[in-house]
């Protein structure tokens, strides 16, 4: 009888570690190769489908990019970004802040090859993650080894939390630090995270504010010149395809010269003048000008943090079958 005591324990031990696991499972969290077992080709069919879209239509990789921006800060990395006006949902992609952004029908070539593959079983959201995760190599980026999988899709949208979430390119430097810091991001990595626009342009509707009726004493002379080149009017129709890139020697590369450009003063936005003069976030500036090595590595650590953004998980949201609208 003396061991039935410590067995009886070891069987109740057991049992509390059952429902212990079974809770994580329901409570969810993000996970390295979330799909290993459901889906073990998930990642390589992301990847592959990316890869084919970039060399048929090269300015997705820079859209996947923005899509996980756009996705994660406002409210969650859960692909609400992706969902169209129906079924009692009002897109984001309707807002002022979504000006711009396109190639979102391309996302459902990458949902259908997985659907195929592995019916209902890999979300919207971890498309977003692993798509710019992806698109950030095609554009010459760094390659990100330590994106978790396992989010779930939102079944709603947030279009009335877009205009306050999202920046906006008239917003101060303390206005957009102060939105990352809300959702865990640092100095450093915001500032690492902002060199994506080293793949980015603006729009002459916001840019020509500093442009006329004056030039902005910040911006360099002879770059204003350029700029009033592309943007020959104070009144660009939004319609029009009017912009210049934040980089016209590497445009397509995520890389350093973003910084090397601001602090020339030959950023297109207040932001990037105020991103290399304010000191608190100069230092990191110069920093990245001079090494594109450390920017690369605060870039990953910043797409990292931005992608585990306040995540769906367990048995929240649901896995969309079509991302373009909930089940």
């Amino acid at each position: 009888m003396a061991s039935a005591k410590p067995f009886c324990l070891l069987g109740f031990f057991c049992l509390l570690l059952q429902l212990f696991s079974f809770i994580h499972i329901g409570n969810g969290e993000l996970e390295m190769n979330y799909y290993r077992e459901s889906c073990p080709k998930a990642e390589e069919i992301i990847r592959q489908q990316v890869e084919t879209l970039y060399y048929k239509h090269g300015n997705t990789a820079v859209s996947w990019l923005r899509n996980l921006f756009h996705d994660c800060v406002v409210k969650s990395c859960d692909a609400s970004l992706l969902l169209e006006t129906a079924r009692g949902v009002e897109s984001e992609q309707k807002s002022t802040r979504s000006f711009g952004m396109r190639n979102f029908k391309y996302v459902k070539i990458i949902k259908d090859a997985l659907e195929k593959e592995c019916p209902s079983t890999v979300s919207c959201a971890d498309i977003v993650a692993l798509s710019a995760r992806d698109g950030i190599v095609m554009l010459k980026g760094p390659k990100i080894e330590m994106i978790k999988t396992g989010r779930r899709d939102s079944r709603g949208s947030y279009l009335g939390d877009v205009e306050t979430l999202i920046p906006n390119h008239n917003d101060s430097l303390s206005s957009v630090l102060s939105t990352f810091d809300s959702i865990g991001i640092d100095v450093e990595a915001t500032v690492a995270l902002l060199g994506a626009h080293s793949v980015g342009r603006v729009h002459c509707v916001n840019l020509v504010h500093r442009l006329y009726p004056t030039i902005d004493p910040t911006l360099d002379p002879s770059y204003a010149l350029y700029l009033k080149k592309r943007c020959p009017t104070p009144t660009p129709d939004p319609n029009a395809v009017l912009y210049s890139r934040n980089d016209r020697e590497t445009p397509m590369v995520v890389d350093n010269m973003y910084y090397k450009n601001i602090m020339a003063h030959k950023g297109l936005l207040v932001i990037d003048d105020e991103l290399a003069t304010d000191p608190r976030t100069a230092p990191f500036v110069a920093k990245m000008a001079a090494d594109n090595g450390y920017f690369h590595e605060q870039f990953s650590r910043g797409v990292r943090l931005l992608s585990e953004t306040n995540p769906l998980t367990g048995d929240q949201g649901e896995i969309r079958k079509d991302c373009r609208y909930v089940n």
